[in-house]
């Protein structure tokens, strides 16, 4: 019951919020935009953190050891966000008892994760000493809370190019010293790069956070590429992770088909239909690009089906694709508006000039960069480039 509370107070809050903003809404002054970036890539400045480093996970070895040497240099960093998640949660739940249920109950309902996310769950925790409860819910977490910004394009030639702006902790946390989001800025010393291989051969790379065993931003060299956003709806996330827990297991975490389409695709079109048609645990947005013209496309989904695939076909105009985290035939939230402004820089951008150094620059324009953002990712699928960025927004810069 405890947990069950704890998930309704976070769907709360977020509701309440939005709705003293649309009684109250706040001048989006010209402080939180700016005009349309130029000459951002190479990053540097004051909104490049720095580089992601490069871990390679051997797809040979038994899932319990796959993790190991990642998780012995990131174990300290692991430890630190998970207090800071147990502390958001105790702050709401003094008695404990929540995290009490996560240590004791969460590890049984391992026998129901698909193989072979269960054995590197368990390889995570005793590697690193956080409890396999927590290991859970620090992966159960990316379901919830993934706010970002993905584009896909096609320029002139029928070249596709591939970018995101990975947004995450709403809610989780303001520190009004720096004024950060707490676990926006501990998930940047968990964030890397990822070289999964079998028989040395590289079979995907990906962008992650260490102890997350799922995928949300990743691409198959000459094949394709994927990022995934989440998706608000009231048959929600925290539904499918109720029904989850309560024993209705016919549905696949979001995280897990992402990095299961990366790992055994083997085309651009069997990862659309699986995207497509695979029931989800939430509701998700599947940013898909292929390595030819018109293989590009934006898959919003409810749990159980897909609503909408939204395809690129630039011979009539649509030559990219914007998604943030509302369905692109509604209005975004007031507050919350990245999609026009991305927009927007992409048309003066135009097709003729789209590059990693252009798209670079749409995505490093305020607000589609804001406080949320850990890294930029921008993926080339057919010249097989891949590459990461950690991402700050000083002030003035809004939270979302």
């Amino acid at each position: 019951k405890d947990f069950i509370r704890y998930l309704n107070w976070s769907l709360e809050g977020r509701t309440k919020f939005c709705r003293r903003r649309r009684r109250h809404p706040p001048k989006r002054t010209q402080q939180w935009t700016e005009d349309c970036r130029k000459s951002t890539y190479p990053p540097s400045g004051p909104t490049y953190r720095g580089p992601i480093p490069w871990y390679t996970i051997n797809l040979d070895l038994p899932p319990y050891k796959r993790w190991h040497e990642l998780m012995t240099h990131k174990a300290p960093m692991l430890k630190i966000i998970v207090n800071s998640m147990k502390n958001l949660v105790n702050a709401f739940v003094p008695s404990g008892k929540v995290m009490q249920m996560v240590d004791q109950k969460l590890p049984g309902l391992l026998g129901n994760i698909p193989g072979p996310y269960e054995e590197e769950m368990k390889g995570i925790a005793d590697v690193t000493g956080v409890p396999l409860g927590e290991i859970i819910s620090f992966n159960i977490f990316y379901e919830l809370f993934t706010m970002c910004t993905s584009i896909i394009t096609e320029d002139t030639q029928g070249h596709l190019l591939h970018g995101r702006n990975m947004d995450f902790g709403i809610f989780l946390g303001w520190n009004i010293n720096n004024n950060t989001w707490v676990i926006t800025e501990e998930l940047k010393t968990l964030t890397v790069n990822l070289d999964f291989q079998r028989n040395n051969n590289t079979v995907f790379k990906a962008t992650s956070f260490a102890g997350y065993v799922g995928m949300l931003t990743g691409f198959k060299p000459g094949l394709f590429s994927l990022s995934l956003n989440e998706r608000f709806s009231m048959n929600g996330g925290y539904l499918g992770v109720l029904e989850w827990i309560l024993g209705k297991k016919d549905a696949t975490w979001v995280g897990f088909i992402t990095r299961s389409v990366l790992e055994n695709s083997t085309s651009y079109a069997e990862a659309k239909n699986i995207l497509t048609k695979t029931k989800i645990l939430a509701p998700a947005y599947f940013i898909l690009g292929g390595n030819q013209s018109g293989e590009g496309c934006v898959i919003t989904r409810e749990r159980k089906a897909s609503l909408d695939v939204y395809e690129l076909d630039a011979k009539h105009g649509r030559w990219y694709a914007v998604q943030t985290n509302y369905d692109r035939w509604k209005n975004t939230l007031f507050l919350d508006d990245r999609r026009t402004p991305a927009k927007m820089c992409l048309n003066r951008t135009t097709q003729e000039k789209l590059s990693f150094a252009t798209l670079y620059d749409v995505l490093s324009t305020k607000p589609v960069l804001n406080k949320l953002t850990v890294f930029t990712t921008l993926i080339d699928v057919a010249k097989g480039y891949y590459e990461s960025y950690l991402r700050d927004c000083p002030d003035p810069c809004i939270g979302w």
